[in-house]
């Protein structure tokens, strides 16, 4: 585990709980500067610090330390933890633990698989075995790539649930965040209008999904929900897109509420960047339940240049990687050679013109012409981060006429929530457009449903918000867009991670622009995230005593 930094919040801790230790001289300092390095692993994203056999004894004796008791801190198997997290860890792996033993196992007649999956006979053909997975054990966990078809594959698993079981079963779909969901509304959806089902089933498929928030039932100024293990949700099955953005937290609090004989069924890519917060739960996941997952290896969305890019990406292969990069031949994947400037001004400029065109435009028509084109940066500061980007792209813009003026409400201009508001519906994530309103000559900014609508808002009714011609990386988890580029910073930065590459580089359905040089690549590709997590060992302990 790399060495966090401490910020004032982990002195401030830390300092609190030396002077209650009982310790003094050189054992509270050793003390101090353990919990220091214990808080900031959890801003790091870590759910525990791994502490050596000298460290281990040396705490065992202290009395804000046990192995699970009522106590600020927890020892075990050499891991120190905040309460709270060892909490969530021991409680989500008894409650997997004993998902993974119900007998929820259906028998299915081999043309029912048949219908559903037809083989090219090109080797295994993992969405039926993710089928024969779901209806045998919970949870499931379907892993892949971008275009590898869980979606799909998931609308045949509900529609085999549904034909075996011979009765409406209620279903619900979520995501972590409001523009997953909408995600995973809009692929339901066209895997519904792809497949030819039986009325009697496609019309119990859900082609709606909801944020796991809402699910759960989000409580204003709680960290609680509605829905617990005393009062848990009504659902049969619960499939969660996007798993691998979901926090040891959150996921222990949603296992929590499934109720007795419900599925869940995880949908994820373990090789995009981890949850936010705390913990890698669906790698930790897959590691942990070898026979309750599967992988889909067939790539839909992308062309071979894209694919084997972001294969060697992944694999840490930069050699390989620059070398499709810097071949004229992979005109779709290229280190970007002209003035990144003038080109993003020249794209934007297309989608600020359609605004212009028409002062009264099809808002679905002006979503769907942002989102051929989008700029991610791997920072928020500096001349290649996400602020300086968003200034020049804006007097990029101005320079060619378009009216846009930093921090105005411009029509074209596009903003990015940065909070949630559940009475609004609008959430982190979520990309709006500032369109003129012609009844009053104001502008009302306009936000994609999951329903397949559109609403506006008044800006000053907003939650906080950005401009979003550049966003980073992290928050384009869930998107997809015609045309990336994305931008390194000039020098090395420990933020850089082949996962964040692979993030970013398969945000794209048709073309990918590199912004960097070879040395910076490198380097981002050499280094990978290993989030410090009990999970998998906390799992093989529960696991051998559940009966």
């Amino acid at each position: 585990m790399s060495r966090p930094e401490f910020n004032l919040l982990d002195m401030h801790f830390s300092r609190f709980l030396a002077d209650r230790s009982r310790l003094g001289g050189a054992d509270k300092d050793r003390f101090l500067h353990l919990v220091s390095t214990l808080s900031g692993a959890y801003d790091a994203g870590h759910a525990c610090l791994p502490v050596s056999q000298s460290d281990a004894l040396f705490l065992q004796d202290i009395p804000l330390v046990s192995d699970g008791g009522q106590t600020p801190l927890v020892l075990h198997n050499r891991r120190l933890y905040l309460h709270r997290y060892y909490h969530y860890e021991k409680r989500l792996a008894g409650q997997l633990s004993a998902l993974a033993a119900t007998n929820v196992s259906l028998d299915v007649p081999e043309n029912l698989f048949e219908r559903h999956f037809t083989s090219d006979g090109a080797g295994t053909d993992w969405q039926k075995e993710a089928a024969r997975i779901a209806l045998r054990k919970t949870p499931t966990i379907i892993c892949g790539g971008p275009g590898t078809g869980k979606t799909t594959t998931v609308v045949k698993i509900l529609a085999l649930l549904l034909q075996v079981t011979g009765r409406k079963l209620d279903i619900a779909l979520a995501a972590p965040t409001g523009k997953a969901a909408m995600r995973l509304s809009e692929s339901i959806g066209s895997s519904l209008d792809r497949m030819q089902l039986p009325d009697e089933i496609a019309r119990f498929l859900p082609t709606q999904a909801t944020t796991l928030h809402r699910l759960l039932g989000y409580r204003r100024h709680s960290p609680q929900f509605r829905h617990n293990r005393q009062n848990p949700m009504g659902w049969d099955v619960v499939v969660v897109d996007e798993a691998s953005m979901v926090d040891l937290a959150l996921m222990s609090k949603l296992v929590d509420a499934l109720k007795p004989g419900a599925r869940v069924v995880l949908l994820g890519d373990k090789d995009q960047l981890a949850s936010v917060e705390s913990g890698a739960v669906l790698g930790d996941l897959i590691k942990s339940l070898p026979e309750n997952s599967v992988e889909l290896q067939k790539t839909y969305r992308f062309d071979d240049n894209i694919k084997q890019l972001a294969a060697s990406i992944n694999r840490g292969d930069s050699a390989t990687a620059w070398a499709l990069l810097a071949e004229s031949a992979a005109a779709n994947i290229a280190v970007l050679q002209t003035d990144l400037i003038e080109y993003i001004g020249q794209q934007y400029a297309q989608f600020m013109t359609e605004v212009a065109r028409n002062p009264r435009p099809a808002v679905k028509d002006l979503f769907i012409a942002f989102n051929r084109f989008q700029v991610l940066c791997a920072v928020h500061f500096g001349a290649r981060g996400v602020d300086g980007l968003n200034r020049r792209i804006e007097l990029a813009l101005a320079r060619r006429g378009f009216s846009c003026r930093s921090e105005s409400w411009y029509p074209g201009r596009p903003v990015l929530i940065t909070r949630n508001d559940y009475s609004l519906d609008l959430f982190n994530g979520d990309i709006g457009i500032c369109l003129p309103d012609s009844a009053n000559g104001s502008v009302q900014v306009w936000f994609e449903r999951s329903a397949g609508g559109v609403r506006s808002y008044s800006p000053y009714r907003l939650p906080p918000c950005e401009t979003v011609f550049a966003m980073t990386i992290h928050k384009s988890q869930g998107s997809e867009f015609d045309e990336v580029v994305v931008v390194l910073p000039e020098a090395d930065n420990r933020i850089l991670s082949r996962e964040l590459i692979y993030t970013a580089v398969t945000r794209a359905k048709k073309s990918v622009k590199l912004v960097t040089d070879q040395q910076v690549f490198k380097q981002a590709l050499s280094r990978n995230i290993e989030r410090c997590s009990g999970l998998v060992d906390l799992l093989r302990e529960q696991s051998s005593r559940v009966p």
